[in-house]
């Protein structure tokens, strides 16, 4: 499951497992909740991502979330996904980081490829209608999963966002569970 990809786009090398804890290795599993199949909940205190399917089962993905202060919790929809994205930092990501310039939404991004940090899928997520800037997307940092690393986007090893990708369909509804343990959370 986590082995070398080398028939994508940009070969995707094997995910080193001894970097990976088991116990966010993809896996089906029993699972009782009132929300229907299709739907993603992202459990943020415990750093797992779940793809409802049916008959109360979901696949269940280890992630990476959001540091404090880019934390995020609430009801969104997966608008649409992208195999091999363009990555373009927000301008407020941009103005924390100058070094970003060259990749900014002026400069047109950074092009798909093994060191985009959206890695080789997302998913994009809106409120209301309108993109959020919060992405489902995939990361060769098997080290980061189990962790709060991001700027507020869930991050998933190649290897789960292109499973993930190719069983998601667009306009499936997103519930993100907030940790209490987080002080400073943005709502979408």
């Amino acid at each position: 499951m986590y082995d070398a990809m080398p028939h994508e786009q940009f070969s995707i090398p094997a995910v080193d497992i001894s970097k990976l804890d088991e116990r966010f290795w993809r896996t089906e599993i029993d699972y009782d909740t009132p929300e229907k199949p299709g739907t993603l909940i992202v459990d943020t205190p415990a750093k797992y991502l779940y793809h409802v399917g049916r008959g109360g089962r979901a696949t269940r993905y280890g992630i990476g979330v959001g540091r404090e202060g880019f934390a995020w919790a609430g009801r969104a929809v997966m608008a649409y996904r992208r195999a091999w994205p363009r990555w373009t930092p927000p301008d407020e990501m941009v103005a924390r980081q100058p070094e970003l310039e060259p990749y900014s939404i002026a400069n047109g991004g950074m092009g798909p490829g093994l060191r985009n940090p959206l890695g080789a899928r997302a998913l994009y997520i809106h409120k209301d209608g309108r993109d959020t800037l919060y992405r489902i997307h995939g990361s060769p940092e098997e080290w980061s999963i189990g962790k709060e690393v991001s700027s507020g986007c869930i991050r998933l090893v190649n290897q789960d966002i292109i499973h993930l990708h190719d069983t998601v369909r667009d306009g499936s509804a997103v519930v993100v569970i907030p940790d209490p343990a987080r002080r400073h959370l943005l709502a979408v």
